[in-house]
């Protein structure tokens, strides 16, 4: 049984904090305000007067501590002889490269790519040149692009989680929660299309 309670806190990142009294907070509590309207749609809006760029980055970090979560219930299910692979399926199979110490992309099981992934994307997320948390810090230039491979790669555990393990989550009587989660995530990625 430790051997699963090391993995899994492995795995199963520590959530990220937006600081409190920041402008990013406040955008996160606007978030949640309409998210608690039911109308997810409205929800991944932009809001009037808001920097585009903010408003990707703090979705970005919230969906990083959602599907952290979701993931974190379901990795005693999620082991490397249960999920040898990474897949969505026998069609998506996904191999693991972060570009620096990993640069030509690797088979490995779907807990080793997602605790790569959860690392990588603290990783990116601390990284105060990519991810500024103080006003008036610019976004670098390629934050955009920073952001869409994060919630790409994101979007692969989503596919992980329905694809092998949608029947532990509807044990868990945590259906729900992912659908709508998922749901608000891809209104996200369609409003930023």
């Amino acid at each position: 049984m430790s051997f699963l309670f090391n993995r899994s806190s492995k795995t199963f990142k520590p959530k990220k904090n937006i600081p409190e009294g920041s402008h990013q907070y406040d955008l996160l509590k606007h978030a949640e305000a309409t998210l608690g309207s039911g109308n997810l749609r409205q929800a991944v809006m932009l809001p009037e007067g808001e920097d585009l760029n903010e408003w990707i980055a703090v979705n970005t970090v919230d969906f990083f501590n959602q599907i952290n979560m979701l993931y974190g219930t379901i990795t005693e299910f999620c082991t490397e002889i249960s999920c040898a692979v990474m897949s969505a399926g026998p069609r998506y199979e996904y191999h693991w490269a972060n570009g620096t110490n990993i640069k030509k992309p690797i088979k490995c099981s779907a807990p080793k790519y997602i605790d790569y992934l959860m690392t990588w994307v603290q990783d990116q997320l601390d990284d105060e040149t990519l991810f500024p948390s103080k006003i008036g810090v610019p976004f670098p230039k390629n934050f955009l692009s920073v952001a869409k491979t994060i919630l790409k790669r994101l979007f692969r555990v989503y596919a992980h989680i329905y694809h092998q393990h949608f029947d532990s989550v509807m044990q868990l009587q945590e259906e729900a929660h992912l659908n709508t989660s998922f749901k608000h995530f891809i209104y996200f990625i369609q409003e930023l299309s």
